[in-house]
């Protein structure tokens, strides 16, 4: 593990040094696309199979307790929820996007793809082309050596589907390099395969590399005819990793509609609209209890790249920070959630919410009396959740008893928008980029850094221009409501939606916070624009953000081998309060800028040709 050790602390020391490009030993090549609006989003379309609409009390599930369920969601701020759906016996009843995110849109699904990628092993078992005990190392027999023949001799496939492999090549590991099949085969052991659960997003890389080694197709080749299509699941993406192996256990796009169909699979035994798209036994396999689990993950056991849930014979594909399909079958019912929450596994808040409305004495009954009066309810939350009720404010993040206006006076607005108009800032420090930390690690897209920042205004309306490394991003800033662009980062496409605030400090400086979310990700960058004379003093954040990362660096301490000793080392001596400390000024920079005159030809002669963003 010494390699992989050295290029994790090498990343970590590289962006804490602030150096931009690709600082990480994985070639990077631009992969995600935009996501496929098509002419009729957010209708759905015949191809997709969309699933039936219904009232909630047709198939006995009050209006009255949704709407309170999506009012709870909204109250705690470090759930931060972006997209529910709610469907019994087969039928969407309840279907809402929070404010900036978009009912409907595909969301990265992290670790919840596991699930997906169980499926695809339980087809080619089901094809008689690959067997539980079949040992991993023979598998790949052209990468076959005596010391990693002698280290994994007894890892099967099933070690792989139960994250019992106990393989110290893990997670870290994808930024040691490009080879990960051959990082993982040359790594040694943490503990005996098959008796201790150790959860490990390498394992299902492994299991997708398998069915690539099998079939000579890629994940995605070879679940598109057996899968995707007969599903109506055309709005997906998943990467690869630089070997063009899906990666199997992160990296899937997925709509919510299309997880809520994933569920509602395994409810229906593996069969979808009269085809047996997932052997039944495999299912029936997959869902079984095979290990347990450590309390601080879940109470109930893990299966085949799934969890087991709370209640009676309940399953969940689970994801990070709130991605998750959970599903009950005796209450034929499924639940999806998009959040960017600041917890890792189960036992969490977001979860919590959903225990409390779904689990805990929730006994429906087949069909209720309509419940006009519940219904207009729901709609107007609904509605006022996603920002749709005009003349309304919005309901902020932090509580629903809470909420504030989103307006301000627009005298007072538009005279600072005119303050700001043609104003361009030189960054002292251009080692800070518009795209989230944990992204960048996510993604291996490592900014090029933001050396100048300025605004246009264009009547009532201002646009914030970041200018990072040779794009230039200009986003429309959004008083009443975030404003949606599709943004380039090296040539991948994401969409954000941009939201702004003018207040002034406590010293009188005018002060301009800007939240841009990343709509298909669990992740917002946060920035606070302090203006002094002709000086831009400029405080980033990012969430979920210095949490998670802090808890992700602890756990570094847990390692073997040299990375292990180097944390351990650092912390004893009490060095790790100042390595924290650097961590913290990582994940919230502050960087000055200092005004230019626009009229200066020096100033502006190289500037990159104006980049548009697409706003739909």
């Amino acid at each position: 593990m010494a390699k992989t050790e050295l290029a994790v602390a090498e990343l970590i020391w590289n962006i804490i040094a602030r150096k931009t490009g690709n600082v990480g030993k994985v070639d990077f090549f631009p992969q995600k696309p935009a996501f496929p609006f098509g002419d009729t989003f957010p209708e759905r379309e015949a191809g997709q199979q969309p699933l039936e609409r219904a009232v909630p009390e047709s198939q006995g599930v009050s209006s009255a307790h949704l709407a309170a369920f999506l009012k709870d969601l909204a109250l705690h701020e470090n759930v931060d929820i972006h997209q529910i759906m709610v469907v019994r016996n087969n039928k969407v009843i309840c279907e809402c996007g929070f404010e900036p995110y978009p009912a409907g849109m595909w969301h990265a699904s992290y670790s919840m793809c596991k699930s997906v990628t169980g499926m695809a092993v339980g087809m080619l078992i089901g094809e008689g082309r690959l067997r539980l005990q079949d040992k991993v190392i023979d598998l790949f027999g052209g990468k076959k050596n005596l010391l990693n023949i002698f280290r994994l001799k007894d890892i099967t496939v099933e070690h792989l589907l139960t994250m019992t492999s106990c393989v110290s090549f893990n997670e870290t590991g994808i930024v040691s390099g490009n080879d990960w099949v051959r990082g993982y085969l040359e790594s040694g052991l943490i503990g005996v395969p098959g008796k201790k659960f150790e959860y490990n997003s390498m394992n299902s890389y492994m299991l997708s590399a398998i069915i690539t080694e099998v079939t000579g197709e890629s994940l995605m080749e070879y679940l598109r005819p057996r899968l995707w299509e007969p599903m109506g699941i055309q709005r997906v993406f998943w990467e690869t990793c630089p070997k063009g192996i899906t990666k199997g256990g992160w990296g899937l796009f997925l709509c919510p509609e299309d997880a809520a169909k994933l569920g509602i699979l395994y409810l229906q035994h593996g069969s979808w609209k009269g085809q047996q798209l997932v052997p039944e036994d495999w299912v029936e396999m997959s869902l079984k209890r095979h290990v347990e689990t450590p309390s601080s993950m879940s109470n109930y056991g893990y299966g085949y790249q799934l969890w087991k849930g709370g209640r009676e014979e309940s399953f969940n594909y689970n994801g990070m920070l709130g991605q998750d399909v959970l599903a009950y079958p005796d209450l034929n019912m499924v639940v999806v959630t998009n959040a960017g929450s600041k917890e890792l596994f189960q036992n969490c808040v977001l979860l919590g919410i959903v225990k409390k409305y779904f689990e805990e004495d929730f006994n429906p009954p087949a069909v209720l009396p309509e419940d006009l009066r519940g219904q207009i309810m729901l709609q107007h939350v609904i509605e006022e959740m996603e920002g749709r009720r005009t003349g309304l404010p919005v309901i902020e993040k932090g509580g629903w008893e809470k909420r504030k206006a989103v307006y301000i006076r627009s005298t007072l607005r538009q005279k600072r928008i005119n303050y700001l108009n043609g104003k361009l800032y030189e960054m002292e420090e251009q080692q800070v980029g518009l795209m989230p930390l944990m992204m960048q690690v996510f993604h291996n897209n490592f900014t090029d850094g933001i050396h100048k920042i300025g605004f246009m205004a264009s009547g009532n309306r201002l646009f914030i221009d970041l200018y990072e490394g040779k794009e230039k991003k200009s986003l429309e800033v959004g008083f009443v409501k975030a404003v949606a662009a599709n943004v380039s980062f090296n040539g991948e496409i994401y969409r954000i939606g941009t939201k702004g605030e003018f207040s002034t400090d406590e010293d009188g400086r005018m002060v301009l916070k800007i939240d841009f979310a990343f709509l298909e990700e669990a992740c917002r960058r946060k920035l606070k624009l302090y203006f002094d004379e002709n000086t831009l003093e400029a405080h980033w954040d990012e969430t979920p953000g210095k949490e998670v990362i802090m808890e992700g660096l602890d756990s570094l301490t847990d390692l073997g081998g040299k990375m292990g000793f180097l944390m351990n080392t650092i912390k004893e001596s009490g060095g790790i309060d100042v390595f924290h400390l650097l961590v913290e000024r990582t994940v919230q920079p502050v960087c000055v800028g200092k005004e230019i005159n626009t009229e200066d030809e020096e100033a502006v002669k190289n500037e990159p040709a104006y980049q548009d963003q697409t706003e739909e």
